[in-house]
């Protein structure tokens, strides 16, 4: 279902706790016009953050991926804020996760390049679903596991926390860590491009992973931003429902061609 609007008042309309999975991205500060459509500011993105959680079931997730804008020689901080207040609403900061980028558009001459930005996993009580990806090489692959595993305590003291038989040994793979890296979007983000036309997607790899860890076959994903139609595509893709709210109509049938 896709949704000509503006993503609150639409919002209000859903009933409880009818969404799963929300994979996102919000305007950051004020970064994009968005065909001069945007109205963006604290009471609205606290009124997004208190809708998501109304409309999420219990044990969904909210993969909030967002950066700040920098003004004036400083950072927003705008990011934190945002993770912070959906604490404040009831949502677990599961996880900050960070989008690790293969470049930057504008590097700034005093400070580093910036080449990442934050990917919040905001849940409603305990993730229901977390279906972790393992493809991360492991450097100790074939070799023999130590019988005994340990755990720090407190007071520095260990305490064994595992055991395993002697012919155990180290996968070829294991679970990635929480720096995903993808392409900028755009170009190098999605082959379709009609997509381009749209002036800030985020790369189809990085929605298709956050869905297929976060959710199951036949559960409704939902993004209120659709934009070019990225979570809405792979959600389809991987035989996921699909609920998006997009604003602009330009944008909108960018979507629809896509999905």
């Amino acid at each position: 279902m896709l949704i000509l609007g503006d993503c609150v008042e639409e919002m209000w309309k859903m009933q409880d706790k009818v969404i799963d999975l929300t994979v996102t991205s919000p305007p950051y500060d004020n970064l994009r016009t968005y065909e001069g459509s945007l109205q963006w500011n604290e009471d609205i993105w606290k009124s997004v953050i208190k809708q998501l959680y109304r409309i999420t079931k219990d044990g969904g997730v909210v993969v909030w991926v967002v950066g700040d804008a920098t003004i004036k020689g400083s950072e927003t901080g705008t990011s934190f804020k945002q993770a912070l207040y959906a604490k404040e609403v009831g949502f677990n900061l599961h996880d900050t996760m960070i989008w690790e980028k293969d470049g930057c558009l504008y590097p700034e001459t005093n400070r580093y390049y910036p080449i990442f930005e934050y990917m919040f996993i905001l849940s409603k009580r305990k993730p229901r679903i977390c279906n972790q990806i393992n493809d991360r090489k492991n450097k100790n692959f074939g070799q023999k596991i130590d019988r005994e595993r340990k755990s720090r305590l407190a007071d520095g003291s260990f305490i064994p926390t595992s055991s395993f038989g002697s012919n155990k040994k180290t996968k070829e793979f294991g679970v990635r860590y929480n720096i995903w890296k993808y392409g900028m979007g755009g170009m190098k983000g999605t082959k379709d491009k009609i997509a381009y036309k749209h002036p800030a997607t985020f790369p189809e790899k990085l929605a298709h992973d956050h869905i297929i860890s976060w959710s199951n076959e036949g559960d409704v994903v939902f993004d209120p931003f659709l934009g070019s139609g990225t979570t809405g595509k792979m959600a389809r893709q991987l035989n996921r429902e699909f609920i998006g709210i997009e604003c602009v109509p330009e944008y909108m049938e960018i979507a629809k061609k896509r999905i």
